[in-house]
């Protein structure tokens, strides 16, 4: 009987020093109150209750994080080995504060995929509306060398308009080639719309539609002043306004592209080959000549709460190109208000041999404010 006494025993023993235990904590909290000095009575308090707080745990890895291709190594074995060779940077390792990628590195997933992984939709390119967009020329004779215009319609455009854009992507494969690489599917819709006609109907005046893929490949190299390559990319577009003849335009193209980061800055340019069409098929044999070869994109994020972009093309053979600035600022939550400005040619399809200055207001939908 006095054995099977000795468990219950133990077991009031440990709740009363338990309890005991529970009760002190209180009792050195309040004599904490009879300091004077806050900093005494702060220091007093966190040794009196310290024992009361839950151990602190450690921050896990992301579940997918990426090694990037260390370009200057590969370059460096390459060459001593006589053959090609890729060098891999290590994965980064667990965090011990909570880490914080690069606008670059949360568009195309260069450190860590993205928990929502593959085949689902994601942001691309901005998703805005600007209700008022006023263009200083329009043009109400659009043409190109395969076509001319008389459209009524075109012919009483207003100068003020509205513009908007809608852009997704979806990521087909990841972590290709055992070099991490993806592949990318976008597309991205620019739409001007002749709202304020009045009592006239209102016709969406031009869209362009561009379907793309893409593969990106994660890298690491030093820059001057500071900076780093992120990311290296291929890709294959397809630009066209669906509209029948004499205002059909389209062109086919193949680019590269990178992205390097500077701090806060961003910068992606791209360069492009437009590949070849019958001549019977070309509606605009010449676009090239005012849409260039290329264009650069740069990003600047001031704060959490505004940010500066620009898009510049040029081509020097014909001293020809554009400009496009953008500007956000915060409204509520994740809606933002964007200014757009817009200086030379190419704002739209129709308009890529028409020079013309515009500047718009509205509002922006999504975090990726650049790209």
């Amino acid at each position: 009987m006095q054995t099977s006494r000795l468990p219950l025993i133990a077991t009031v023993l440990f709740v009363s020093a338990h309890s005991a235990a529970q009760t002190q904590a209180p009792a050195g909290a309040l004599a904490c109150t009879q300091i004077g000095d806050p900093a005494a009575r702060l220091a007093c308090y966190d040794h009196s209750m310290g024992a009361q707080l839950p151990p602190t745990q450690p921050l896990s890895a992301p579940a997918d994080t990426k090694a990037a291709i260390d370009i200057k190594q590969s370059i460096e074995q390459s060459q001593a080995e006589s053959t090609p060779k890729v060098v891999l940077t290590e994965a980064p390792a667990a965090p011990t504060q909570p880490q914080a990628f690069s606008p670059l590195s949360l568009a195309y997933d260069l450190d860590v995929n993205h928990e929502s992984s593959i085949l689902s939709v994601r942001a691309h390119r901005p998703l805005y509306l600007l209700p008022g967009w006023y263009n200083s020329s329009p043009n109400r004779n659009p043409s190109s060398p395969e076509h001319t215009s008389a459209i009524p319609e075109q012919q009483r455009q207003n100068h003020v308009e509205a513009k908007m854009q809608i852009s997704f992507k979806t990521k087909l494969l990841q972590d290709l080639f055992g070099t991490n690489a993806d592949l990318w599917f976008g597309y991205t819709q620019v739409s001007h719309w002749q709202v304020y006609k009045g009592s006239m109907s209102s016709p969406f005046r031009n869209t362009d539609y561009e379907p793309e893929i893409f593969l990106t490949q994660p890298v690491k190299a030093a820059l001057p002043g500071g900076g780093g390559l992120r990311m290296l990319g291929i890709g294959a577009a397809h630009q066209s306004n669906g509209q029948s003849d004499p205002l059909s335009r389209s062109w086919n193209r193949i680019y590269a592209m990178a992205g390097m980061e500077w701090g806060n800055l961003t910068v992606v340019p791209r360069l492009w080959w437009r590949i070849p069409e019958k001549s019977d098929d070309d509606d605009n044999s010449n676009i090239n000549r005012y849409m260039g070869y290329g264009d650069l994109q740069m990003y600047y994020r001031f704060n959490d709460r505004q940010t500066l972009g620009a898009l510049a093309r040029y081509n020097p053979a014909s001293s020809k190109g554009s400009l496009q600035l953008n500007y956000t600022f915060p409204i509520a939550g994740r809606l933002k208000g964007y200014v757009q400005a817009f200086h030379g040619y190419g704002e739209s399809l129709l308009d890529y041999n028409h020079k013309h200055n515009s500047i718009g207001l509205g509002v922006m939908l999504n975090d990726w404010d650049a790209f």
